[in-house]
């Protein structure tokens, strides 16, 4: 489409809300949508969002890191960018400018619009543009012209790409911008090789501090065998401990510190590690000490010890998932929010009811409600409430909503992560004040209620996003509980089928036939597909035909796929995974594929040559499906 039409387009969306999606491309309209949604003045001619000088030297020591790995790479594509008549940006994960380098004329022509360092250029700020659109979806972005929704960068093309980290954390943007007559195709291969580059660099950096710090930490062992301490990186994660703590504690590198502390021991203090190189922080070392079997008990039991422990499933012998139930013991008795992520199906509503049973609430009401269920426009009355006459259709005597119904008890807000902004923030301020006011009245009611909330999708990445308030996630992430997926926990399945059959009174007597297979199933759907399967079977297997029989006449019966080799892909099923990738990820396959060429299949010396830790070598192998 060209830039005429898209003018056209832009033109009847601003000032009719009117849009033809058949010739729209959707990263466009879904951007525009966005922007109309949040108020954008479409007619804005320049950035007004720029921070000051001791503003942005803040932010720049704040991103040294990131500055640092791509100053380089950026210095090298110099040259080129200046004598194609365009600018380099360095963009932090807030869409700010931290450095702009390129062709002084074009430098000029951004100054114009305030396309400079220090200014906010993200979709809240000045519409659909490619470094807030990059930042938004996390895709390389090419935007064009009127594809941009504010007139001040209606004369640009502007390309950009997303950087992260091997956690998926988003650490900023590269951006290469021009007048929209000096626009090439090659903008965003440029910026989609020199991110994977930066990314490249990111995690060598990574790994050798993760190294530098167990050295370090190795030495203070060796040197202090007999105190007790742990060693965790900056994400709290321990990579190191002295050998009295792991004589206690056999299994304690990859916990987090918090598993620790619950487990009975307390902080002293707290000794940072830093690189002997630049003194940048590499993590800390925390002394600890034991606390009293009666400091304990007072923290992390029920009052009354002697009480059994109330779980209405099947709790199986998995490791995993015993580490579930110690952490839903721990937290019963206490009346902290807590926070449950699992995948679909994993059993997240029976580990809430597990908590409010083991609670001292128990005898109160356990409200249940899923969030991803209620429409948008319903969910203000069904959690709060509302008088007779609060609007047409309302009840005569008004409705009492989830919140007052849990009165005394626990309400369970399941998929969390669905709930719309304006619901966030009210949801926020009762979590505050613990007072709701019902809709079409003035009047508060004061709640005494415990929350549990559960999702099973990326929290994190929806703060990130910005589709989920981060203020309102620490209060929610008090006390974090995570429900393994069922092929995590392989060991439980044999309890989990005789649990299943008999709570549901199904004969499935000959099951032992197929327990090797339903073992090597992957299980997508976790607890409730086992459940679905179990049904199945006890249905067909009325005529005492055998397990084996049914499965010989129709495998589709389990709906298994084992793992074997692949069969060969036909050329539309490569177009399609084609289709799926990313600019960068097709860059990241590719290399990845040369590199395993090069070493005949060796992923370790594969890895090696690509500079990259083996972990992420293999987790590229499973995303791309080679």
């Amino acid at each position: 489409m060209n830039t005429t039409l898209y003018l056209d387009a832009w033109k009847r969306f601003v000032k009719e809300d009117v849009l033809d999606t058949a010739r729209i491309n959707k990263l466009i309209l879904e951007s525009w949508y966005r922007c109309k949604e949040e108020k954008v003045n479409p007619y804005l001619n320049r950035g007004r969002n720029l921070l000051t000088e001791k503003q942005l030297h803040t932010l720049k020591n704040k991103n040294s890191m990131l500055i640092d790995i791509a100053s380089p790479y950026l210095k090298k594509i110099d040259q080129a960018i200046k004598e194609s008549g365009m600018m380099a940006l360095l963009v932090d994960p807030d869409g700010y400018v931290l450095s702009l380098t390129g062709n002084e004329k074009t430098l000029n022509d951004a100054r114009k619009i305030n396309f400079v360092e220090g200014v906010r250029w993200t979709e809240c700020e000045v519409g659909t543009n490619a470094i807030g659109t990059a930042i938004q979806t996390r895709e390389a972005v090419i935007i064009n012209g009127a594809e941009h929704y504010s007139v001040a960068s209606h004369q640009w093309s502007c390309s950009a790409t997303p950087i992260f980290d091997d956690s998926r954390n988003l650490m900023g943007v590269i951006d290469v911008s021009c007048p929209i007559d000096y626009s090439h195709p090659f903008m965003l291969g440029m910026v989609t090789s020199v991110a994977y580059a930066i990314e490249k660099e990111i995690s060598r950096r990574y790994y050798q501090k993760e190294l530098e710090l167990i050295q370090q930490a190795t030495q203070l062992s060796e040197t202090h065998p007999n105190q007790l301490f742990i060693v965790c990186n900056q994400k709290q994660m321990i990579v190191a401990a002295s050998k009295s703590f792991r004589d206690r504690s056999l299994q304690s590198i990859g916990m987090n510190l918090i598993d620790i502390i619950q487990d009975g021991y307390q902080v002293d203090f707290e000794m940072p590690f830093r690189s002997k190189d630049d003194n940048s922080l590499l993590g800390s070392c925390f002394y600890l000490s034991e606390l009293p079997a009666s400091n304990r008990q007072t923290l992390f039991t029920s009052s009354s010890p002697s009480t059994p422990f109330v779980f209405k499933g099947e709790s199986g012998t998995s490791e995993a998932f015993q580490n579930t139930l110690k952490k839903v013991k721990l937290v019963a008795p206490t009346d902290a929010t807590v926070f449950i992520s699992g995948e679909t199906g994993s059993g997240k509503e029976l580990i809430a009811r597990a908590i409010h049973d083991n609670s001292p609430r128990k005898n109160g009401p356990f409200i249940s409600l899923n969030c991803g269920a209620i429409p948008k426009d319903l969910m203000e009355s069904e959690l709060f409430g509302y008088v007779e006459g609060a609007f047409t259709g309302a009840r005569r005597k008004g409705y009492k909503g989830k919140f007052e119904q849990a009165h005394k008890g626990t309400i369970f807000l399941d998929e969390i992560g669905e709930i719309p902004h304006t619901m966030q923030v009210a949801l926020l301020r009762v979590l505050q004040e613990r007072k709701i006011t019902p809709l079409g009245s003035t009047k508060e009611v004061p709640l005494d209620v415990r929350v549990i909330t559960a999702t099973h999708r990326n929290i994190l990445e929806l703060v990130k996003d910005g589709d989920f308030r981060e203020d309102l996630y620490y209060r929610l992430n008090v006390y974090p509980i995570n429900v393994p997926p069922l092929r995590n926990r392989k060991e439980d399945i044999p309890y989990l089928i005789r649990h299943i059959c008999q709570k549901n009174n199904w004969n499935n007597v000959h099951i032992d036939d197929v327990l090797t297979r339903l073992r090597d199933y992957e299980w997508p759907g976790n607890i409730r597909e086992l459940t679905n399967i179990l049904e199945r079977l006890n249905i067909m297997l009325h005529d005492n035909q055998g397990v084996m029989d049914i499965l010989g006449n129709s495998i589709e019966v389990l709906k298994i796929n084992y793992p074997s080799i692949p069969p060969t892909m036909e050329q539309k099923d490569i177009e399609d995974d084609e289709k799926q990738l990313t600019a960068r990820e097709k860059i990241q396959r590719d290399i990845m594929l040369d590199a395993l060429k090069k070493t005949k299949g060796n992923v370790t010396a594969a890895a090696k040559l690509v500079d990259i830790p083996r972990s992420t070598f293999y987790k590229r192998l499973q995303k791309f499906g080679m």
